[in-house]
């Protein structure tokens, strides 16, 4: 299926591993300018190399910590100065806090709350004008199943994830009449580079990777058995931005393998 890809301009901020960077590679083949964010530059430095290898210029890496406005605005003069404007702001930057209630002092809501408020809120505003002045202007949020269905030892996380759904909805009707898109999914578990480090901390250091990730989807009783994998939740991604999904705003799509016990 053509996406109606070709030429678009995207920024895919935390673009460097997992989720973020299938999101750029999918959007470079589908024929779209890219630029991708990250706040460590020998991180951005080596997930760019290969595809600008392959995709030469189509391809903007830049450094940039989404919590910072500075930043934000020299990114928005670099992409726009590269690209001429934005038709796609993906706001993928974040990680979850395990922590339950009684673990989770002061400052670490304040720092939830600037993480998974302010890196959509930043780009957002930063490239709303572009995005405006787009004829497929689209917002895609990556969030998560936790903002319906929070779990005992992510209560902070799920918390803020929540806030960010409606902010997503409350976006995407102010944004209509511009005919800017918003919409987010809802990720379940996905294989992605924080799965990778948990299991580099698990207790059972006998398990191999495979075995530790099945027996993970059978402990989260996943229906389809298994974790998702970064593309699966690219292909989500780059469908809910593309003009393909033009009537498509204010909806979450869920990428979680099944997970979720609401209706």
């Amino acid at each position: 299926m053509d996406l109606g890809l070709a030429g678009k301009q995207a920024l895919v901020t935390g673009g460097s591993s997992g989720i973020g960077l299938a999101t750029v590679r999918l959007l470079l083949e589908d024929g779209a300018q890219v630029a991708l964010c990250g706040r460590d530059a020998d991180r951005l430095d080596a997930a760019a190399a290969p595809l600008q290898a392959r995709f030469g210029e189509a391809l903007l890496p830049i450094v940039c910590d989404v919590r910072d406005e500075a930043a934000v605005a020299a990114m928005r003069e670099r992409v726009l100065d590269a690209f001429g404007g934005l038709d796609i702001l993906v706001n993928n930057a974040g990680q979850g806090r395990v922590s339950t209630f009684a673990d989770t002092d002061d400052e670490a809501w304040r720092d939830e709350f600037d993480l998974k408020f302010f890196s959509v809120i930043r780009p957002t505003r930063a490239f709303l004008p572009a995005l405006q002045e787009s004829d497929a202007g689209s917002i895609v949020v990556v969030n998560s199943l936790l903002a319906r269905q929070p779990e005992p030892h992510m209560v902070c996380t799920a918390a803020l994830r929540a806030g960010v759904q409606n902010l997503v909805k409350s976006l995407s009707i102010e944004f209509a009449p511009d005919r800017v898109r918003v919409n987010a999914i809802l990720l379940g578990l996905v294989d992605s580079g924080q799965w990778q480090r948990r299991f580099e901390a698990r207790a059972d250091r006998a398990q191999t990777r495979d075995e530790w990730r099945a027996a993970l989807a059978s402990d989260k009783n996943i229906p389809l058995g298994r974790l998702g994998a970064p593309e699966e939740a690219a292909s989500a991604v780059v469908y809910l931005a593309s003009p393909t999904a033009a009537y498509i705003t204010g909806a979450s799509l869920e990428v979680s393998g099944g997970i979720s016990r609401f209706a």
